[in-house]
């Protein structure tokens, strides 16, 4: 065996050699190279259609979720929790049904990935309550002593700007996310409106994004709209903007039950 690699070895490294001596061939053979991972990457993107799931009831991020989401980027929250469950055995036991490519067809950036510095926070939402939540965004040994995750008590403090957000929905709208004119032209109101159920402007939030939307103040507070709003908001949407991997999971749990009867 290492004398049939030996063979197949060395008139190859002797190409190589060759080839460097030469620029013009080594420049065509790194593009030639260079197109063939490509079309790797780019080829099955003409099959997505048939390849991700359908999931009529997917609907978007609001307005205050969607900020939370960015204050969740700009913070660097990805760089310790990835937003993906794999189909591993001992990850679906911990966390959940696998991740499906449907559940972040309206995410720019998508936060998929395997680190694990913290737990992944894909099916995060209502596991928690939203105090549990602020305590530990504010001190998080204070509810989780083994923790290494940093402080976010600033968030509490920081008031969320929210003139930006009709000009960011548009942006997203650019890019497939099918948010209406009424949802950017009120995207500033529906941010206030869903931290303060009390307000004028909650109704609208409901009727725009749908009765199941969370309306309450998530930091505890409806005097004022702050960053920690928005974070809290968006950790307890996470993987509950559609059921389509729960009925997947059912389906499947049938299968076998139908199986082993």
């Amino acid at each position: 065996m290492i004398r049939w690699l030996q063979k197949l070895y060395y008139p190859i490294q002797a190409g190589h050699y060759r080839l460097e001596k030469h620029s013009i061939g080594l420049t065509l053979a790194i593009i030639f190279a260079a197109m063939i991972g490509g079309f790797v990457e780019i080829a099955p993107l003409f099959t997505i259609d048939e390849t991700v799931e359908e999931a009529p009831d997917m609907r978007l991020y609001t307005p205050l979720e969607q900020a939370g989401r960015d204050i969740y980027i700009r913070e660097g929250c990805y760089a310790c929790h990835s937003q993906m469950i794999r189909t591993l055995v001992d990850e679906v036991d911990r966390y959940g049904a696998y991740s499906l490519a449907v559940e972040s067809k309206y995410d720019h950036p998508m936060l998929w990935g395997s680190k694990r510095t913290g737990p992944d926070l894909a099916r995060l939402g209502g596991k928690y309550s939203d105090d549990w939540h602020v305590a530990h965004l504010i001190d998080p040994r204070a509810v989780v002593p083994e923790s290494v995750m940093p402080h976010y008590a600033f968030l509490a403090q920081r008031r969320l700007e929210t003139e930006s957000l009709p000009a960011r929905l548009a942006a997203l709208g650019k890019v497939g996310v099918p948010y209406d004119a009424a949802m950017i032209e009120n995207a500033e109101r529906d941010a206030r409106g869903q931290a303060n159920p009390d307000s004028d402007d909650a109704g609208g939030v409901a009727e725009r994004y749908g009765e199941a939307t969370q309306i309450r103040p998530f930091d505890g507070d409806t005097a004022r709209l702050t960053e920690m709003d928005a974070l809290v908001a968006y950790l307890q949407i996470l993987g509950k903007l559609t059921d389509a991997a729960s009925r997947i999971e059912t389906a499947a749990i049938e299968a076998d039950m139908e199986a082993a009867q």
